[in-house]
């Protein structure tokens, strides 16, 4: 009876070992990351300059930015275009009237 207890404990131990380690481990990693989020410095969160006059809502995509009937306007709420991403599209000397859908060209 004796014997079959201790094979029995045996068994369980690397288990018991490997449950333990894991804890400690876990225990350590917390600890250390703790002390890595207090000794983070402070970072100044980039304020996002508000849009012009420009800006406008369209009904079923949201708002917009800049002139939509620009080839390279990039219908975004937060950019103009690639071309010329701060703006104004007034007088913008990168402008192309964007082609419509619908119309096709014929030769």
């Amino acid at each position: 009876m004796f014997r079959t207890l201790l094979v029995i404990a045996v068994g369980f131990l690397p288990s018991l070992f490997s449950l333990w380690v894991i804890r400690k481990t876990r225990l350590r990693t917390r600890a250390r990351m703790r002390q890595a989020a207090m000794n983070f410095p402070v970072v100044q969160v980039r304020q996002i300059r508000p849009v012009e006059g420009d800006r406008y809502y369209l009904e079923g995509v949201g708002y917009l930015i800049g002139d939509i009937s620009c080839k390279f306007n990039a219908r975004s709420g937060y950019i103009r275009c690639a071309v010329n991403p701060d703006g104004p599209c007034n007088g913008c000397r990168h402008y192309e009237p964007r082609e419509l859908a619908g119309s096709e060209k014929k030769a």
